[in-house]
């Protein structure tokens, strides 16, 4: 099992999730767009052992303090693997365009394919991709939680005019997430968590698929 904490960074705050193995004390950080000294702390005062930094998506939202925060403890950053494209171009994960942000390219360590499995601690975290917000959009599964990035939020779901967004391939997400088996704590990249049987009865897409 994995113990969760949620922390708000950057101007418009997005859901950082700090994990934590609840066997091993193995820790991932997931979707650090920018900086907070609480997390830094916690992380800290927990031991340090940060395994990974798991990236949701690549806009800078998500992944402004990334390699700062994967080096400063010597973690892998994850990802998938469409997400190395946008780590690459500041105009496409949008950090040119907002003077508060200064992504310098970089390359990550492990890159996911849809349906690929690996392990914090003793918890098995399986990713599936769920492109339409962005191409390499994708969300994270374990134990009962659903992490999505921005691809599903409560009652709501993630844009699809930025480039890469499409609407196509945002339908067929939602219709993959609808249909997973059980219900599960959704954790949105903003906003107030949900549970995937509450948006299946009032997400206005869901409901429509």
């Amino acid at each position: 099992m994995i113990s969760i904490k949620v922390y708000n960074v950057t101007m418009i705050m997005t859901n950082c999730y700090l994990l934590t193995d609840d066997t091993t004390g193995d820790m991932a950080v997931v979707d650090p767009g920018g900086q907070s000294d609480q997390l830094i702390s916690d992380i800290k005062s927990s031991g340090g052992s940060l395994k990974y930094v798991i990236l949701t998506h690549g806009h800078y939202d998500h992944i402004g303090f990334s390699k700062q925060l994967a080096d400063m403890f010597s973690a892998k950053v994850i990802c998938p693997r469409k997400t190395q494209r946008f780590l690459d171009d500041n105009r496409l994960n949008h950090s040119a365009y907002h003077s508060d942000f200064d992504i310098k390219p970089y390359k990550a360590d492990i890159l996911l394919d849809d349906g690929d499995v690996f392990a914090l601690g003793d918890t098995e975290i399986k990713f599936i991709a769920t492109p339409g917000h962005t191409e390499d959009s994708g969300c994270y599964i374990f134990d009962n939680v659903l992490i999505c990035g921005d691809t599903l939020f409560c009652e709501s779901y993630g844009r699809t005019d930025l480039p890469t967004g499409d609407d196509f391939d945002m339908i067929q997400s939602m219709k993959k997430l609808k249909e997973l088996d059980g219900n599960y704590d959704v954790l949105p990249g903003h906003g107030m968590l949900s549970n995937l049987d509450h948006e299946r009865k009032y997400n206005p897409l869901m409901r429509r698929l």
